[in-house]
């Protein structure tokens, strides 16, 4: 079992590359993905994921209080809005749309997620 959660954890910081380079993939989702199976099958690379100065914070206040930084709202919906507007020119139109069906509602998803607390 531990070889399949660390396949899918492997194959999700995979996924999450891509998405450091590409505007229609999230990271972050693929991190807290690769975490999760990396806590099932190796704590060194769950350690690693865990302690990451970008991505750590992130994944901590998601797992402990399904919680998204308000900075992090925002970059992640001027990204979508920038995605969407190259889109513009490269879809053809009725799949422009459905695009922005889809990012609209993830957006709202990410607005409406908690803030996590401040820490003094």
């Amino acid at each position: 079992m531990r070889l399949l959660w660390g396949a899918i954890g492997i194959l999700a910081v995979v996924l999450a590359f891509a998405g450091t380079v590409l505007p229609i993939m999230p990271t972050v989702p693929f991190l807290i993905v690769a975490a999760f199976a990396f806590n099932r099958s190796s704590p060194r690379f769950h350690d690693m994921l865990m302690t990451h100065p970008v991505f750590g914070p992130q994944i901590r206040d998601w797992q402990e209080h399904r919680a998204i930084d308000p900075r992090v709202k925002v970059i992640v919906c001027v990204s979508m809005a920038v995605g969407l507007c190259v889109s513009w020119f490269i879809l053809p139109h009725p799949y422009w749309a459905v695009q922005v069906a889809v990012l609209s509602a993830v957006a709202v998803f990410i607005v409406t997620r908690a803030n996590p607390p401040t820490h003094p």
